[in-house]
């Protein structure tokens, strides 16, 4: 007979009030909530991190072009995650706040987000002269990866 066919029931345990408060308890400092402003400083420190790398290991006659083009590149990731959790903000405070209202507000500071990203690319690489791809796509890269750093701080 095949292990498959014959599936074993699960059992589940009800837990008491007492129990299931005391559970809830002991994980609340485990799954503290991490604030999303905490990472944009976080954007920023690696932003200017990034900008004096690329100053003391870039040429020295271009130094100036390749701590701006860090500079952007941290600027194309700080501004418009900061323009998203503004909208968030405004949707906790102005509304009644409800699942369906703040995932309407959520996906819409999300398009918002993606919007202001793209113009941020296209504008700079048409109105800034000579501005050097690497440094601001590593800047750039490296900003959005402190979000990824911020669940080691946890």
């Amino acid at each position: 007979m095949n292990d498959w066919d014959d599936p074993e029931e699960e059992v589940y345990r009800v837990l008491s009030k007492v129990e299931m408060a005391a559970l809830q308890k002991s994980n609340a400092l485990n799954h503290a909530p991490l604030s999303p402003w905490k990472i944009l400083a976080a954007q920023v420190v690696v932003t200017v991190l990034s900008m004096v790398i690329w100053a003391v290991f870039g040429e020295l006659a271009r130094v100036r072009l390749y701590t701006q083009s860090a500079f952007l590149g941290g600027l194309i990731s700080v501004l418009p995650s900061a323009v998203f959790l503004f909208r968030l903000e405004l949707a906790k405070k102005t509304q009644i706040l409800n699942p369906g209202n703040y995932l309407a507000a959520l996906i819409s500071g999300e398009f918002i987000k993606i919007a202001v990203t793209l113009m941020l690319f296209v504008g700079i690489a048409y109105l800034v002269p000579g501005v050097l791809w690497v440094p601001l796509l590593v800047t750039y890269v490296l900003a959005l990866k402190c979000v990824w750093l911020a669940w080691m701080w946890r």
